[in-house]
């Protein structure tokens, strides 16, 4: 045995019996000249395991001691878009030298796992308190209201223009080859807008518009799709109307059309798009029509 590692061993029993001499923590330290956390951890091993000897390792000791693994976690607790590089330069500033993906592995061992954020509109305090206020003046209505409130809205739909991430298995020095890129086109390649409704009972009538989209043709859609959506759908006569607030919908000649033909309407907070649950129907929609790959 290594000179040095029997003078530590001689150090640990030393720290034992005086512990069982009824010496405290500060006591030993002071008497050996040694930290009182070193004390500590010391005794606190031999009342677990019975030995102060070096136990069996599973592996290679890890190089990230729990105070670099506490100063990771906050790190990312206080900045969640810190990169992994980032992480591993402040513990080179503390004289820990990992790799990233050592440092990915640990953070996944505490629970920390990097994801792909996803993405809400920017609120104002205006907006949070407004959808606020909403969900509390809700949150109590019977399912039936639910049940009879039709959801509409309006989406694009590209030829080229679904944003979702892909993967490919290539070898090195053929990323460029025709059969590992995705084609791109300027402007989606071409699409159609598209205005559609639902209720809990089933979808309802669309409608493709066509040119520019103003409320003189917003009320035009209404006029043919909402009346017979809501027949088909069976909803009851006390029947809602949800649209979000784009100034085609909230214009004055618009709210003018629909007090006219006594539509009831669902106020809407502004910047909650993510409340319209036709959001995850137009999802299904764009993922269904791209799986047909169209070609104009």
């Amino acid at each position: 045995m290594p000179r040095s590692k029997e003078i530590q061993n001689q150090m640990r029993k030393r720290i034992i019996e005086l512990y069982q001499f009824g010496k405290g923590y500060k006591a030993i330290s002071k008497a050996l000249g040694l930290q009182r956390t070193t004390v500590r951890a010391i005794i606190h091993k031999w009342r677990k395991h019975g030995t102060v000897e070096n136990l069996p390792r599973s592996g290679r000791p890890t190089k990230i001691t729990p105070r670099a693994q506490r100063q990771l976690i906050q790190e990312v607790t206080k900045d969640p878009t810190t990169t992994s590089k980032e992480l591993q330069a402040s513990l080179a500033s503390v004289k820990v030298s990992v790799h990233d993906s050592t440092i990915r592995k640990r953070l996944g061992k505490n629970g920390l796992h990097g994801r792909v954020p996803r993405r809400k509109p920017l609120l104002s305090q205006k907006n949070i308190k407004g959808r606020l206020s909403f969900a509390r003046k809700h949150l109590d209505d019977p399912q039936d209201f639910w049940d009879n409130t039709l959801w509409t809205d309006e989406t694009k739909v590209e030829l080229f223009g679904r944003c979702v991430s892909h993967y490919v298995w290539c070898k090195s020095n053929t990323a460029f080859q025709k059969k590992n890129i995705i084609p791109t086109v300027k402007y989606g390649g071409g699409s159609v807008m598209v205005w559609g409704c639902f209720a809990a009972s089933g979808p309802g009538r669309h409608a493709v518009i066509s040119g520019t989209m103003n409320s003189a043709v917003y009320q035009n859609i209404l006029k043919e799709n909402v009346r017979p959506s809501v027949c088909d759908l069976k909803l009851k006569r006390t029947w809602v109307l949800q649209q979000d607030n784009d100034p085609k919908h909230t214009s004055k000649s618009t709210s003018e059309w629909l007090k006219k033909n006594k539509m009831k309407t669902l106020e809407w907070p502004s910047q909650s798009p993510d409340l319209n649950p036709i959001e995850m129907l137009w999802h299904d929609l764009k993922k269904a029509v791209h799986a047909r790959k169209p070609s104009n």
